[in-house]
């Protein structure tokens, strides 16, 4: 979905990496492709433009999951997303995929993602940058866990 100002979707993901880049903290380490997904679930909302962006803990630095969210949200609000209705269509929607092999129930936000490994529009992109990940649960990495999924509408831009 264009940003209020008209930006189109790609160039406003690309903003939002590069705001990643500048982090506290942290560093970016790399960025899938670019794909092209319908919405999930089926809707008259316009394809989503879906990526991965890897971030690496500077030495001498630890994540904290709340934190990284906050500046997540911050970068959300800064490229235009208003929350409004929930599964409403978005500008920007930044998730924590993952930290490492964390794992946790509660407080927001829950790693990792609760519902990253039902979805082509994250995996996909999460098996170009980070193909020895394993998720912390299944012990699976995106693209085994990818295999498994039903056909979903997904395509490199």
């Amino acid at each position: 979905m264009p940003a209020p100002d008209g930006t189109p979707a790609l160039e406003t993901c690309r903003r939002a990496v590069a705001m990643l880049g500048g982090l506290p903290g942290l560093r970016l380490n790399g960025v899938s492709r670019w794909f092209a997904t319908a919405p999930i679930p089926a809707s008259d909302q316009p394809d989503y433009v879906n990526g991965v962006a890897a971030l690496l803990a500077e030495p001498g630095q630890t994540v904290d999951p709340a934190v990284l969210l906050g500046h997540l949200m911050d970068i959300e609000a800064r490229c235009g997303r208003q929350r409004g209705v929930p599964n409403a269509a978005r500008t920007l929607d930044l998730d924590i995929i993952a930290i490492g092999s964390m794992v946790r129930s509660e407080p927001d936000p829950v790693l990792p993602h609760p519902r990253a490994h039902l979805r082509a529009f994250v995996l996909a992109p999460l098996a170009d940058v980070a193909p020895d990940w394993v998720h912390p649960v299944s012990g699976r990495t995106a693209g085994q866990m990818l295999v498994d999924l039903p056909e979903q509408a997904i395509r490199v831009l």
